[in-house]
């Protein structure tokens, strides 16, 4: 495996997580946000996963992601599959997964210069 050192340059990257947490860039937030390569927003307005709707996330779509991760705290909590069906078809990749991995997989795709959102649920 070939291993090398990471150069994010002035990008939003996951620097931390724990219990109720994320820390972008060595700041820590304690509210569900989406966070984006170049924006964040923060206090993004859901409560859990099963009540997200379409509407949740005009705010990321009109950034035009490839692809969505959605974390959904400590474990994996799927929405609603329609919503689910409804991001796909208008074009964005959607996977959900918990929140440490969703952060892990952000900076991945950040790094290989993706048009990454991730929505993080604490």
């Amino acid at each position: 495996m070939k291993l090398h050192l990471a150069s994010f340059d002035q990008q939003n990257i996951f620097s931390g997580y724990g219990d109720g947490y994320v820390m972008i860039n060595k700041v820590r937030y304690g509210s569900h946000l989406i966070v984006m390569p170049d924006h964040i927003i923060d206090q993004w307005p859901v409560e859990s996963a099963a009540q997200l709707a379409f509407e949740h996330f005009d705010p990321v779509l009109s950034h035009k992601p490839e692809i969505i991760l959605l974390g959904t705290g400590a474990e994996i909590h799927f929405p609603d599959y329609g919503l689910m069906a409804k991001i796909i078809q208008s074009g964005v990749g959607f996977e959900v997964m918990d929140t440490q991995a969703a952060c892990r997989t952000y900076n991945i795709l950040v790094e290989e210069n993706r048009q990454v959102a991730a929505a993080i649920i604490l």
